[in-house]
């Protein structure tokens, strides 16, 4: 059984990480389940959203609704479960369409955080959206010319954010971290790994 399901972007990483949140019938939210090791070891803790499903073996609250929640501390609308009322089919079957819904509603929600950050330019866009798609049509042909195309990329991104690290860093941390859709300690790692330095130093 998974602990959780969470979800995450390339672009922003754990600063935005969205699960599927339980809310139970007085709108509270409950505490994980304790699971019992069947080799008689340690135990552990599940949060993920499908056992809650009432179960006495071992107690487990009873879900009412479901909602997408996200490491930022949005939450979103919260759907209520669909329950089998001839108990045909598993809650983790029935509720389904709800948590399926809670990622789409995730979904909505890092377009929007993506619509806060800082713009750039068009040109810039258009032009790094088609170094992506030639290099990725070359590595159909040539892998290591792909290799060696990312590889250019990855000296071009060391060398130009080199400097801008430096002076992003002298900003406010917050207004650097919303710029660019990131936590402030997580933006301030990505500033130390282009600019040099040791961000737990």
């Amino acid at each position: 059984m998974e602990n959780d399901v969470t979800w995450t972007s390339d672009e922003f990483g754990t600063s935005h990480e969205g699960r599927v949140g339980v809310l139970l019938a007085d709108g509270t939210v409950p505490k994980p389940v304790y699971f019992d090791s069947a080799s008689g070891t340690a135990g552990r803790d599940i949060s993920h959203w499908s056992v809650y499903d009432g179960s006495t073996h071992p107690t487990r609250p009873t879900a009412d609704a479901l909602r997408p929640e996200c490491s930022c501390g949005w939450s979103g609308t919260a759907h209520p479960v669909e329950w089998d009322p001839a108990a045909e089919r598993p809650f983790h079957e029935s509720a389904r369409a709800a948590a399926e819904q809670c990622e789409e509603d995730w979904d909505r929600h890092i377009n929007a955080v993506r619509d806060t950050t800082v713009a750039l330019p068009t040109e810039l866009e258009v032009l790094l959206r088609s170094v992506g798609d030639a290099i990725e049509r070359l590595s159909w042909d040539s892998p290591a010319a792909a290799i060696k195309a990312a590889r250019s990329l990855e000296l071009i991104a060391q060398r130009t954010a080199y400097g801008a690290a430096h002076d992003a860093r002298d900003q406010e941390p917050a207004e650097v971290a919303a710029a660019l859709g990131l936590t402030p300690d997580h933006a301030q790692a990505l500033l130390a790994r282009f600019g040099g330095w040791d961000f737990y130093g």
